[in-house]
């Protein structure tokens, strides 16, 4: 009988845990998008702002566990690249 209520109790903590990464990695992916389309603009100040906050989400993401730290730095590496390629 005890294993029954904490299956019960594990699926309310994966719902949880689902939910709780699901809205994480979608506002990654949301910075991301605003970074990528800010580069595409060209305009380098506006773009440097946009960069500082998708940095941020990716750290979020980082102490989240959403994301592994070297797939965040890789992630800031090409963005960093296209940003200072930017005139």
């Amino acid at each position: 009988m005890a294993n029954h209520f904490s299956a019960v109790k594990r699926v309310r903590q994966t719902e949880k845990r689902t939910a709780r990464n699901r809205a994480s990695a979608s506002r990654l992916r949301s910075a991301l998008r605003s970074m990528r389309e800010s580069l595409e603009k060209g305009d380098k100040t506006a773009a440097a702002q946009t960069y500082r906050e998708t940095v941020s989400a990716l750290d979020k993401a980082i102490q989240k566990g959403v994301l592994h730290e070297n797939t965040a730095s890789r992630y800031k590496s090409r963005l960093s690249k296209r940003l200072s390629a930017l005139k």
